[in-house]
């Protein structure tokens, strides 16, 4: 079948003129009809279809190329005259002249098409636009396919026009302000005339300034956010210290499990968790601890890190001032300058380590019943300053070094540990173990020898030796307002079972050298977070004995993590795991009616 390149500018029908009327002057869409007939009908002439003979000639000029071009190399490779041509080489010079020649045509044809319809389209003047309204009177009514052409004559065929899906291009979505000062900010802040961070200060109302940039970003996104709550939160809590910018808030339901306990105390552990089966089997983790005579818990160290990176010219100065803050009398005059930054705040040891001529100093001190990042990170300059004048060629690189560890898996904190280190243990009796957890001793035992110690080894873990701690911490620490990202390092566990008193009890601990946690500061002073901390009796600041709130914390995320490891592993052992989690994992309720 012959394909014709159609012009895409529509032609408009002839009229039939009564004897009285003049005819119009001729459109100069007709004109440009009448110029392009030429073009188009030059492919008629050709004895196959346009594009197989565009192809035939690419075709043709691409494989003569190549064989004069090996030909040619072989000439200059044997010192032959590259005017001495053969039969072979003549002809292929011809056909490469004759593709040429063709393709220049038809780029040349292609052009002088694309200047004529430019030209024609850029002397639209007023006389067009005049003569298509006179057209369009004339038509009729409209209609939902246009008008009708007159009989005996070919309707004019518009050109496609490319569809445009609503994805693309989202309608924005305006919700009507509250007031119209509250519509003419939006509009500033959508125009980029008042920043967005700034609505606080400038408005000195924080709900009003969620809410003015909550209707911002569905403006500007075209993305509705009417699922996200506003009301009920006071963000005058956050100003500065938890969260910028805010547009709404978060639900995240918060679960009970317990009572856990824990050396001779009961505690009901608040978990905030999206994870179904996550709370009902650290509950039941709890009741057979409980049954068991309760878990008990030690803590074997207390200290935040920071660790700043120092430069010098050599390795040898790098050393010097290693061995500086290693020297027990200065390193008394460095603790004493590093505790003058806080009333909480005691510079216990530093740890050094050397790349090249890169000092990494790891500053470990106690911080009281807060997480304490601020505070070491505040003795921690003081100390640098202080140092500054001792070794005025150090370069302070940057104020932490990656040696502390924060927020990242790594070996110093699964060996030297960070913030609270703990361990935790409880012998469950073999009545529990079958009853309650519904499994043997001798399968919990050799299932966590298998998957928690020779499973994780196999994978290369680092502080991964358990089944499932990380669960239960992010869980905890969310409802406590602990800061999430570090569940990293607060993770770091490792699960032990032995069979105990003849093979009929277990013994069951949890190792976790790094829990980072904290009663005051940061999120644990918002009230969802301060009522989830009253609830265990830690809330705030221990004035009797700084940071005993802190340590009693850690003891109970431990706990939790005792409790949690030792459901899911019998669950495991029992092989309950899949239909536990189809029972209560999974939503029974009728979807198509919930949407509706």
């Amino acid at each position: 079948m012959d394909v014709r390149r159609r012009s895409e500018n529509p032609v408009y029908p002839s009229k039939v003129f009564a004897a009285d009327e003049k005819p119009l002057k001729p459109h100069k869409n007709q004109q440009q009809e009448d110029n392009n007939t030429l073009l188009i009908d030059a492919s008629d002439a050709l004895p196959l279809p346009l594009y197989l003979t565009n192809g035939l000639f690419f075709t043709m000029f691409f494989s003569v190329m190549y064989f004069l071009l090996s030909r040619w190399r072989e000439k200059i490779r044997n010192s032959t005259p590259l005017h001495v041509v053969t039969l072979s080489e003549l002809g292929a010079i011809v056909s490469l002249i004759a593709s040429v020649i063709y393709l220049l045509g038809f780029f040349g044809i292609g052009f002088v098409q694309t200047f004529v319809s430019r030209g024609n389209n850029d002397s639209w003047d007023e006389n067009d636009e005049e003569f298509l309204l006179k057209e369009d009177s004339r038509c009729g009514p409209a209609t939902t396919l246009g008008c009708a052409p007159p009989a005996r004559q070919i309707a004019p065929m518009a050109p496609p026009q490319p569809a445009m899906s609503v994805a693309e291009k989202p309608a924005p979505l305006i919700t009507p302000a509250s007031s119209e000062e509250d519509e003419e900010i939006i509009k500033s802040v959508v125009q980029g005339k008042i920043p967005s961070y700034s609505l606080e200060s400038k408005l000195g109302d924080c709900k009003r300034a969620a809410s003015i940039r909550k209707e911002v970003m569905q403006r500007i996104t075209g993305k509705s956010l009417e699922g996200l709550p506003l009301e009920g939160f006071n963000y005058e809590s956050i100003l500065g210290q938890c969260c910028e910018m805010p547009i709404g808030y978060v639900q995240i339901p918060v679960g009970i499990a317990g009572p856990l306990l824990l050396n001779g105390k009961e505690f009901s552990v608040p978990m905030a968790t999206t994870e179904g089966c996550l709370v009902a089997s650290t509950n039941r983790g709890c009741k057979a601890i409980y049954a068991s005579g309760g878990a008990t818990c030690i803590l074997l160290r207390d200290g935040m890190t920071r660790a700043p990176c120092v430069r010098f010219g050599t390795a040898k100065r790098a050393a010097e001032l290693k061995f500086f803050v290693e020297d027990p009398i200065k390193f008394e005059t460095l603790a004493n300058v590093f505790n003058q930054s806080s009333r909480f705040a005691r510079l216990q040891r530093i740890q050094c380590a050397i790349a090249g001529k890169n000092l990494y100093m790891r500053f470990v001190c106690s911080t009281g019943d807060a997480m304490g990042m601020n505070m070491v990170s505040k003795g921690v300059q003081n100390v640098l300053d202080y140092l500054q004048n001792e070794y005025p060629d150090m370069d302070v690189i940057g104020i932490s070094g990656n040696f502390c560890s924060d927020k990242k898996p790594s070996a110093v904190n699964w060996i030297e540990g960070r913030g609270k280190s703990v361990v935790c243990e409880a012998i469950i009796t073999e009545e529990v173990v079958k009853k309650v957890l519904k499994t043997e001793v001798a399968a919990l035992v050799e299932l966590n020898m298998l998957k928690n110690l020779t499973g994780s080894a196999m994978a290369g873990a680092l502080g991964g030796f358990n089944a499932h701690a990380s669960n239960i911490v992010s869980a905890v620490f969310i409802a406590t307002g602990q800061d999430p990202a570090q569940n990293i390092e607060s993770s770091h566990c490792i699960t032990m079972m032995e069979a105990v008193n003849d093979g009929k009890d277990l013994h069951i601990s949890v190792t976790m050298p790094s829990i980072e946690v904290g009663t005051v500061g940061g999120g644990t002073q918002l009230a969802s977070q301060s009522a989830c901390l009253n609830l265990l009796g830690v809330k705030g600041a221990n004035r009797e004995a700084p940071g005993s709130n802190a340590r009693l914390l850690a003891t109970v995320v431990a706990g939790s993590v005792l409790a949690g490891e030792l459901s899911l592993m019998s669950a495991i052992s029992a092989g309950q795991l899949v239909n536990s989690h189809m029972k209560y994992n999974r939503s029974t309720k009728d979807v198509t009616k919930a949407s509706s």
